[in-house]
């Protein structure tokens, strides 16, 4: 029994086993709730805990034409993610753990009034024949403690499926299970499933499609995922590394914040747009 307790503190690198267990839940349905479904996106949702609106989120997007290849390279390339991406407030590498699992730090900006939210994630990723897997879960380093002003959140696991499904076409699949560290007012989930993630999946649809054309420009033979020896990342050990445990961070309460007159104005206007 020690043993096995142990085993669950031990922060581990994925293997095969774990890769084929996320496709899997990137593609059942059963036990999720349709919450959008529209112009070749589909979001799904699973409710945990309700009193504190814990959940999980699932986004499939059907990419006539963005092959496979591209959409891996562009979820990747932290470069480029800082030019499309404009929730981030702050993204770079910590430190490498093997030629296919990496240490990162991200943080992002919330749907006001709520505070800003950072983690720091153990990423993994792996092609499965013509497909590929991104994924990642919470872990902590003791260089990185949590900051005054923002609430480190904690990724129990979240992820992406990119499902090749011909020569300039595929699928994607985003699935998170993240604990923002508070309880949350129900419209942030409502938000969060009808209005926040089919925005992020177009976002990146459109970030491929100018892809190549930045990438051609900024050092188009660089690509670290691809070629492991590219990578400027120095080894960190996995003894540096710990769980990073939900119930050890700060929780808030913000489950009674309205949303402000800002946010759904920018919704109102998101919405005439679609």
């Amino acid at each position: 029994m020690m043993r096995m307790m142990m085993s669950a503190e031990e922060v581990l690198i994925p293997d095969d086993r774990a890769f084929s267990r996320f496709r899997g839940e990137c593609q059942s349905e059963e036990g999720w709730s349709v919450t959008y479904n529209r112009n070749n996106i589909c979001v799904w949702i699973q409710m945990l805990q309700e009193e504190k609106s814990l959940h999980r989120i699932k986004c499939r997007m059907l990419c006539k034409d963005i092959p496979a290849e591209t959409m891996y390279d562009v979820l990747h390339d932290i470069e480029y993610r800082r030019k499309w991406d404009v929730n981030v407030i702050e993204t770079f590498d910590i430190g490498k753990l093997t030629v296919n699992a990496d240490v990162g730090y991200y943080s992002w900006k919330c749907p006001k009034p709520l505070k800003n939210r950072d983690v720091i994630t153990l990423r993994s990723w792996l092609p499965m024949g013509n497909d590929y897997i991104i994924m990642n879960y919470s872990v902590k380093h003791a260089k990185y403690p949590p900051k005054k002003d923002l609430v480190r959140a904690v990724s129990i696991q979240t992820g992406y499926l990119i499902q090749h499904t011909g020569p300039t076409s595929c699928n994607l699949t985003y699935l998170a299970q993240v604990d923002p560290r508070g309880s949350l007012p129900r419209w942030v989930v409502n938000k969060s499933s009808q209005l926040l993630a089919p925005k992020a999946m177009k976002r990146i649809s459109k970030a491929c499609l100018r892809y190549p054309e930045w990438k051609q420009k900024h050092s188009p033979g660089f690509k670290p995922w691809l070629f492991p020896e590219q990578n400027p990342l120095s080894s960190i050990p996995l003894s540096e590394l710990c769980i990073q445990h939900a119930d050890s961070l700060e929780n808030i309460d913000e489950s009674s914040l309205s949303e402000s007159k800002d946010e759904r104005a920018e919704h109102s206007d998101d919405e005439g747009n679609n």
